[in-house]
């Protein structure tokens, strides 16, 4: 049972989250096990159970944290800016992705198993700031893209966050990776992931003259 004022309990989740994150920038999901996690918090493996059931919980709330501060960004955008052209818009959608390299990981991983071994009061709270995060692109949408329809603001979505699914193994490419493609003689070009959200973005959006000098550019570039 858990013990200790709300601050507290928030304070060791909080605590066992950060130590998820940790392992996972240099592990894999499958390697990282709660004892590992218990390893290097300030308490046993066993208290981890007090406030996560599964290893699953856990990359939950790390991936509901990454969400929220993604929207934090979203909403300093919507909040800060009174006009944005539709390429303006694009870099600055992109380069807060760009800054949520773990989320871009997560939504990489199999986010059904993620789901279904959680309770639903925690998956209650992951889909709020997921669903925020889709509301705050409408609104983006809505206010610096007046010509785009609700339609055309639904087809968006629809189209984008589906997108955010492949960006992170496009950009994260190793070099073991590489060497396959070239010894399969695969002409792959990499690109960032500022890159890669950016030119989709630019399409999303029906900024033709920007789109025409990208493919310009890629067109040289190969």
């Amino acid at each position: 049972m858990r013990k200790g004022t709300p601050e507290e309990i928030a304070q060791k989740r909080e605590e066992i989250i950060n130590a998820c994150e940790r392992l996972y920038r240099t592990m894999g999901f499958r390697e990282i096990t709660l004892k590992e996690i218990g390893g290097i918090t300030s308490f046993s493996r066993p208290t981890i159970y007090n406030y996560f059931e599964t290893k699953e919980e856990i990359f939950l709330a790390l991936f509901q944290r990454e969400y929220d501060r993604w929207n934090e960004e979203l909403s300093a955008v919507l909040e800060g800016n009174e006009r944005l052209a539709k390429a303006e818009l694009a870099e600055k959608i992109a380069a807060s992705l760009a800054r949520r390299e773990q989320l871009l990981k997560l939504l990489s991983m199999n986010n059904y198993d993620m789901e279904a071994n959680s309770r639903l009061e925690l998956l209650t709270a992951f889909k709020r700031s997921y669903g925020r995060s889709m509301s705050l692109v409408r609104m983006l949408l809505a206010k610096f893209c007046p010509d785009m329809s609700k339609s055309d603001i639904q087809n968006f979505i629809y189209t984008f966050f589906p997108f955010m699914f492949g960006v992170y193994p496009y950009a994260a490419v190793t070099e073991k990776q590489k060497a396959a493609m070239k010894d399969a003689g695969v002409n792959f070009f990499y690109h960032t992931v500022y890159e890669l959200i950016y030119s989709c973005l630019i399409r999303l959006l029906g900024d033709r003259e920007r789109v025409s000098k990208q493919k310009k550019n890629e067109a040289r570039s190969l």
